[in-house]
């Protein structure tokens, strides 16, 4: 019977991988469940359904990067993109917009506000993790 030798285990892969967090702000549970599928391998992805909701998250948890919905209930995302710009916690969040609405006017609205990126619906995934890829700190974390 011959003994094995335990496998050669570096400290580094012992430590575990802090991924990104990225909360997505959205009142529509497709489009939640279409953007936790889509990012889930790299990034931790946190949801909120509304704006009051998202507020109540960021009071807690940091996160690195924000999506949020252009068109949602009682506070909607430029509204609130505006509010969290106010804050001097949040001047340097990235804040991806996200909608349907694709005129140049609403383009303008967004980074008048302060919106980092803006990004059209129906989401294409590539397109989505490369531009979260691109805000994050450890975007690049595998």
């Amino acid at each position: 019977m011959q003994s094995q030798q335990p496998a050669d285990i570096s400290m580094e892969s012992l430590v575990p991988v802090e991924l990104p967090i990225v909360l997505s702000v959205d009142d529509s549970p497709i489009v939640q469940t279409r953007i936790k599928r889509a990012l889930s391998e790299r990034f931790e992805v946190l949801l909120a359904n509304d704006a009051m909701s998202a507020l109540h998250l960021l009071a807690r948890q940091p996160v690195d990067l924000l999506l949020l919905d252009v068109t949602m209930p009682g506070i909607d995302g430029i509204e609130l993109c505006q509010t969290l710009r106010r804050m001097s916690k949040f001047t340097q969040l990235p804040i991806v917009m996200l909608t349907a609405k694709d005129k140049s006017y609403d383009r303008a609205l967004a980074e008048m506000v302060g919106a980092t990126e803006y990004l059209t619906k129906p989401l294409d995934d590539e397109k989505l993790i490369a531009i979260v890829d691109r805000y994050t700190k450890r975007g690049h974390i595998q």
